[in-house]
């Protein structure tokens, strides 16, 4: 690949190697992502993103009156811990609060019998170690076909989550997408060679990078391994089972309010101007379109919630900004 090199004096033209050309490409496929998604509709992505998962720990996570009383102990727990501790217990807030929480719902439910006590004759039963069930991955033409398309929602999704992880960090992530991608595709082959399900970026994992302000991946590496280890002890799986879904509900909770602000967080760094209508409008629609869980279907293929407010955030934004001032 060549380049034209021009000042006041003489032209040249000058072979680029390789690494010149790859940040060339870099660059161009960065303006590009820059142009489609410019702060007014990451920061709604962004905040969609928690916005969406909101009614999972709402609806599905407090069957009862006094779960749902639980999941408010457990979120004033996290946000005391948050608060008024210092050093590493600040850091492990989730995790700190979760504890204290599942210790508060054991004495009213175990000891008080308010609640459904917390069962733990499974953890008593479990091995310490054992190997997970294995299996070939089974190759068939109509599961493939019905599945493939939602690469397309994964990409909006991942999208989000970079954008995400970005604006907490202030760095910007936009080189790192395509290793993104990559990452997500072969981790989602190595579990599925396995007889595991699909990966993806999580935005469980954005909301306690969020509330620990730890970003390193380092950190990220380690706990992979962690979980690979803990993955072939049964009696480890048993204590998460027996963690009470309220608790759950409570901490998830936090996380996905986290993402959410980390949206509007996006918009009043970057002073997204809401005077202008294309920004509100965009702004407006995309976060309904997420947080209602607007579907499109296209045959036996849905279309819904984080993925249609991507892409109609998007294309919104693109046909409203065709109008030059």
């Amino acid at each position: 690949l060549l380049v034209h090199f021009t000042n006041e004096r003489h032209t040249r033209t000058t072979p680029m190697t390789g690494m010149e050309v790859e940040e060339v490409e870099r660059d161009v496929a960065v303006h590009w992502i820059e142009r489609l998604m410019p702060p007014v509709v990451t920061g709604a992505v962004v905040a969609v993103i928690g916005l969406n998962l909101a009614a999972v720990p709402i609806k599905n996570m407090a069957p009862t009156g006094f779960d749902s009383w639980m999941q408010a102990v457990t979120f004033v727990s996290v946000g005391l811990v948050a608060v008024y501790t210092r050093g590493m217990t600040q850091r492990l807030l989730i995790l700190v609060g979760l504890i204290v929480a599942s210790l508060i719902y054991a004495v009213l439910t175990n000891g008080l019998g308010l609640g459904k006590p917390i069962d733990l004759s499974a953890l008593a039963t479990a091995p310490l170690f054992g190997l997970p069930k294995f299996a070939a991955p089974v190759f068939e033409a109509q599961a493939m076909l019905l599945i493939a398309p939602v690469a397309l929602i994964l990409v909006a999704e991942n999208l989000g989550h970079i954008k995400a992880v970005s604006a907490m960090t202030g760095r910007d992530l936009n080189p790192y997408l395509g290793r993104a991608f990559i990452g997500d595709g072969v981790a989602t082959m190595v579990s599925g060679a396995s007889g595991g399900t699909g990966v993806t970026t999580y935005a469980e994992n954005i909301g306690v990078m969020a509330a620990t302000r730890i970003y390193s991946t380092a950190m990220f590496v380690v706990a992979a391994c962690v979980a690979i280890v803990l993955g072939f002890s049964p009696k480890f799986g048993a204590l998460i089972q027996a963690i009470p879904l309220a608790v759950m509900g409570g901490v998830s909770i936090v996380v996905f309010g986290l993402i959410a602000v980390a949206g509007a967080r996006i918009w009043v760094e970057n002073r997204v101007d809401f005077s202008d209508n294309k920004n509100l409008l965009v702004a407006a629609i995309t976060l309904i379109l997420g947080t209602g869980e607007y579907t499109l279907k296209f045959g036996s293929f849905a279309l819904g919630g984080i993925g249609t407010a991507t892409f109609g955030a998007i294309l919104l934004y693109a046909l409203l900004n065709r109008r030059k001032a």
